[in-house]
């Protein structure tokens, strides 16, 4: 059995305290009788709290305030909606999206979708480790090479909870988000924002000039379409249950697991893009270069205990995220191809283009806006066959999408195409 069968195979426990809960027979009372369930929406939130977004929100705070809070928030809501597609999908159809994608498309088109999708992990992969060597860089003064080998290290010993069941590992997961969202919440006060300012960046969108790079680039950094194949992994045959009545209560409590896990990640984000604009978006601090720089800045304006808290949050925040990338790897690899893949082979390739990148000099902080920039323009490869396979009566029976839910779903879709459309123009010089 692969990493990703043993997560989204419940140990025996939680299959049976989960199937007394939809039998009515549980012992327990009140929020614990939701536990069994909650779990899978954890380890893809992870994804949205990784070094892409902190370098994103820290970018588009210093340079324009609390103009992209909107972004931010959009972004969110979109990957929530995603997010619970991806849950249905695999919950109602015992497979995951990479593997209906085989089953549903040509050779060519498989072809194009794996692929896309492979740079896309790449992508996402680069960012991770770049995010946790500058952490190491950071807390123990090494070299970012050598902070690249410790994140390898340490997200191998990360990978071996799984021997013990998809628990352990969720439990990590869990207490990562929890420590990156407190770390940020701590420091925010600390910054002095200006609410005012923040409700405008909110409710009110705009867009400056020269802000559409790193807007699409907080757009890739939220709706990772890794996840999305990894989220509808996680809840196939998760539960031994096949009529469509339970299927549709085990959704409720999946439902309530993203919920929680994209509230808390959502918080985090724009606490993020609040901190950065309330730290470093005034005279003679603006556009703070790189994360690395971001942590001297904020030493002598928050003080060493805030700043400690900042990297200790990005290293964090790049360990589990890579652990999560892996395993999402696995299963688009695995999904596409048909094949099973040996999870140190996964882990090396993916670790190639991160360690290039890390000695090649060029400044990390730009080099992982870039890579959510990239993300973002694999985002419509997943996101279309997301809402056309959960849209399918013969696939999803009674869990099948709603009118409302199909508009909303393709809506998002061509919308973030359209997004990147723009930025393709406007790179080329074509005015719009």
């Amino acid at each position: 059995m692969d990493l990703a069968e043993r997560l989204r195979s419940s140990s025996r426990r939680t299959k049976d305290d989960a199937l007394e809960v939809l039998e009515g027979r549980s012992p327990r009372r009140g929020p614990a009788r939701f536990l069994p369930f909650l779990g899978p929406a954890f380890i893809a939130a992870i994804a949205y709290i990784d070094p892409g977004n902190f370098a994103t929100n820290l970018q588009g705070g210093s340079a324009f305030g609390y103009a992209l809070l909107w972004v931010v928030a959009g972004a969110s809501l979109t990957a929530a909606v995603m997010q619970y597609l991806a849950a249905k999908l695999g919950l109602a159809s015992g497979r995951n999206l990479a593997e209906l994608c085989r089953e549903h498309y040509g050779p060519k088109t498989i072809a194009i979708l794996w692929v896309s999708m492979e740079v896309v992990a790449a992508a996402t992969d680069v960012a991770e480790f770049v995010g946790a060597s500058i952490a190491f860089h950071i807390l123990l003064a090494v070299s970012l090479p050598v902070g690249g080998a410790l994140t390898a290290i340490t997200v191998v010993l990360v990978l071996t909870l799984e021997r013990h069941g998809f628990r352990p590992l969720e439990a990590v997961m869990a207490a990562v988000v929890s420590l990156v969202t407190l770390a940020y919440l701590v420091e925010i006060p600390l910054g002095g924002p200006h609410w005012s300012h923040v409700a405008r960046g909110l409710f009110l969108p705009s867009l400056p000039h020269g802000a559409l790079y790193l807007a699409v680039g907080i757009v890739g950094a939220t709706v990772m379409p890794h996840v999305i194949f990894l989220h509808s992994a996680l809840t196939q045959d998760r539960l031994p249950v096949r009529d469509a009545r339970t299927k549709r209560r085990i959704l409720r409590f999946e439902t309530l697991d993203i919920g929680i896990a994209m509230a808390v990640a959502t918080l985090t984000n724009l606490a993020m893009l609040i901190m950065a604009a309330a730290t470093f978006h005034h005279d003679g601090i603006v556009n703070v270069a790189g994360l690395n720089q971001a942590y001297r800045t904020l030493v002598p304006l928050l003080g060493t205990g805030a700043a400690l808290l900042y990297a200790l949050a990005l290293l964090a925040s790049g360990v589990a995220s890579s652990t999560v990338g892996t395993v999402a790897g696995q299963v688009i690899m695995q999904g596409f191809l048909g094949r099973r893949f040996p999870l140190w082979l996964r882990r090396g390739l993916t670790m190639i283009p991160a360690f290039l990148v890390i000695a090649s000099g060029f400044s990390p902080t730009a080099v992982l806006v870039l890579t959510q920039v990239i993300i973002s323009f694999g985002l419509p490869l997943a996101l279309l066959p997301l809402a056309r396979f959960t849209s399918d009566r013969k696939l999803m029976g009674s869990l099948r999408n709603r009118r409302t839910t199909v508009v909303v779903a393709y809506g998002l879709a061509w919308a973030i195409t359209g997004l990147n459309v723009v930025l393709i123009l406007q790179t080329l010089g074509i005015k719009i």
